[in-house]
């Protein structure tokens, strides 16, 4: 058994460089028998980017599986959570210890983030190739 992310969907784009597909991400009781009668069940609709592939194989309204390994998802949860939080907390307690105002170690933490995620929004091209999805027929 393969331990890979796969989410069905549709294709709704194709363009030289990209294929939008359009998957429904339910909660882990979504699939649930009486998960309609129950508030604690979700679901969205998102919109996949899929770089890397042969666009011309694919057209649109085809139903297809969106693919990404667990290292795809734990590198994308480290850099979208992970990182930011560690940065947060850092920062929170650096700015406690050398000034004593807790009000601004807060401003100042949050401040820290700033430079991030502008690193990320420079960088997004390559973090777009580490953080690759792949299409496989249905």
């Amino acid at each position: 058994m393969s331990n890979k992310i796969r989410h069905a969907g549709v294709i709704e784009s194709v363009g030289d460089d990209c294929i939008k597909v359009r998957i429904l991400q339910t909660s882990a009781c979504g699939a649930c028998k009486v998960a309609g009668h129950c508030n604690a069940s979700q679901s969205k609709e998102k919109l996949i980017d899929v770089y890397h592939q042969t666009s011309s194989d694919f057209h649109v309204g085809e139903h297809v599986t969106v693919v990404a390994s667990p290292e795809v998802g734990m590198r994308a949860i480290a850099w979208g959570f992970g990182i930011p939080f560690i940065l947060l907390v850092a920062t929170v307690f650096l700015m406690v210890k050398l000034t004593g105002n807790e009000g601004l170690a807060a401003l100042t933490s949050l401040g820290a983030l700033i430079p991030y995620y502008l690193v990320l929004y420079v960088l997004r091209d390559k973090i777009r190739e580490r953080l690759s999805f792949s299409i496989e027929r249905e």
